[in-house]
């Protein structure tokens, strides 16, 4: 993926180093083993793990955040896919007659809070609502690689994108749209609304991965290939069968490999965001 000439965003905090917020970090493997847990329990896999906070967020003291060293390649690159999405957005949200507004990105490590309780390695990348911030430890990309299968930097930029996705939804207001649905429907039909949620989130992404290239020429050989990847790597059935032995669909709250591969592919081969309504397909 050509980067080398992209500029930095701006809007990255970094607060590894910074002390975290006192808790524990959780291996990848947990938040697996917790996901397995709550398909047959119904408790919420972050209260398993201990991501929930009892106390206020508003007591939690956040590290003090800086810009990335000049010298940490990871960074940087994030930083660059990071600057490449409001590149990307601005001009979309421009088109539509709206206005973009950036999201944050974090780094941290081990765990740090947010306005949605306390975020933890484990979880893997995510993104916070409340505070309309993107959190990342850089240690998920190795477990992408060696864990997923999934290597290369379009498959990096992919999981930026995806997360940055949900920024959008909740920008246009899908966000508490379907959070409103949930909390009226039953356990499953609240996990076929996450999994129309993410699905979207997935077209996003690949409507990114267009426009970006179309902007800027960054992709290279075998990059779309490398999204396609861990799109696939990160499928519900794909984990549960990894996890459990066994696949419950009515349990999926992200899509299937094939799912999560396809919305990808139609947001990237249309490179329109108004392709990317999964709440009114009736063939996800």
């Amino acid at each position: 993926m050509r980067m080398d000439d992209y500029r930095e965003s701006d809007n990255i905090e970094d607060r590894r180093g910074g002390g975290g917020v006192g808790v524990g970090g959780v291996g990848i493997g947990g938040v697996i083993l917790a996901l397995v847990i709550s398909y047959f329990t119904g408790i919420n896999p972050l209260t398993l793990l201990g991501f929930i906070e009892q106390t206020p967020i508003a007591h939690q003291q956040a590290p003090a955040a800086h810009k990335p060293p000049a010298n940490d390649e990871s960074a940087r690159f994030v930083s660059k896919v990071l600057a490449s999405t409001e590149d990307v957005w601005t001009d979309t949200f421009r088109q539509n007659g709206r206005q973009y507004e950036a999201p944050k990105l974090v780094l941290f490590t081990g765990a740090t809070p947010t306005a949605c309780g306390t975020g933890q390695t484990a979880m893997g990348p995510f993104y916070c609502p409340g505070d309309h911030k993107v959190y990342i430890d850089l240690a998920f990309y190795r477990e992408l690689k060696e864990r997923f299968h999934a290597p290369g930097e379009f498959a990096q930029a992919y999981v930026v994108a995806h997360e940055v996705g949900h920024h959008i939804q909740n920008l246009l207001g899908i966000a508490d749209k379907v959070q409103h649905a949930r909390q009226q429907s039953s356990k499953a039909e609240g996990n076929a609304l996450s999994v129309r949620m993410e699905l979207q989130a997935d077209c996003l992404a690949g409507v990114w991965g267009k426009r970006t290239d179309t902007m800027k020429k960054v992709l290279e050989p075998g990059d779309l290939e490398a999204a396609l990847t861990a799109a696939t790597a990160i499928g519900d059935d794909r984990l549960q069968q990894q996890a459990q032995g066994r696949i419950v669909p009515e349990s999926f709250t992200h899509g299937t490999s094939e799912q999560r591969v396809r919305w990808f592919k139609r947001g990237f081969e249309s490179g329109d965001m108004n392709q990317c309504n999964t709440f009114k397909s009736s063939n996800l």
